[in-house]
């Protein structure tokens, strides 16, 4: 589901759509609760977590923007809260806080992968706005990380051209990238 049609079921949720909060609650559950069951570690938790999340959703769906930033964002920050939350309302006990400190993740957090990905998605939604050989173009260049020269040979066009497709396919996608 793209950033733009979770945007429009948050403003459906903000007028009291049930409808659009149920296919919300369908379509973002399950990467909501990875991120409750991540800090929680407890399944039980996590669920319980999760469900006052989407309680907040709900009484909060009017105060999102969606030009402030990516939903996916906005909802992964009310359930890392909420989680958060109920980790400090716990009495530590102190077995368990001396473990959590030999623990090492490296990757990214789920919050962190929801962005990448939205991120990813408008690079490619823009990238269909290039013509095609001038995204293939952009691609080899700087993905596959062939040469200007590399790439002028390979479409049959002088390197200068080359070098102004590249610079305009980038300008555009800047233009694309910052609406």
């Amino acid at each position: 589901m793209t950033s733009d049609e979770i945007a429009h079921l948050i403003s459906l949720v903000a007028i009291g759509d049930r409808k659009a909060f149920a296919v919300l609650y369908r379509e973002t559950s399950p990467k909501l609760l990875s991120i409750c069951l991540r800090i929680l570690r407890d399944r039980t938790d996590a669920e319980e977590a999760t469900q006052e999340v989407y309680v907040k959703i709900w009484q909060r769906a009017g105060v999102f923007a969606a030009g402030s930033g990516a939903p996916s964002s906005w909802l992964a920050a009310i359930a890392r809260n909420q989680a958060i939350d109920i980790m400090r309302a716990r009495k530590p006990i102190a077995d368990e806080l001396d473990g959590a400190y030999d623990l090492a993740d490296d990757d990214p957090s789920p919050e962190i992968q929801t962005v990448i990905k939205d991120e990813g998605r408008r690079i490619d939604t823009c990238m269909e706005e290039l013509e095609a050989d001038r995204a293939t173009a952009v691609k080899r260049a700087y993905v596959e990380g062939q040469s200007y020269q590399e790439l002028a040979d390979q479409f049959g066009v002088p390197l200068n051209t080359m070098r102004t497709w590249l610079r305009r396919s980038l300008l555009k996608l800047r233009e694309c990238m910052e609406r």
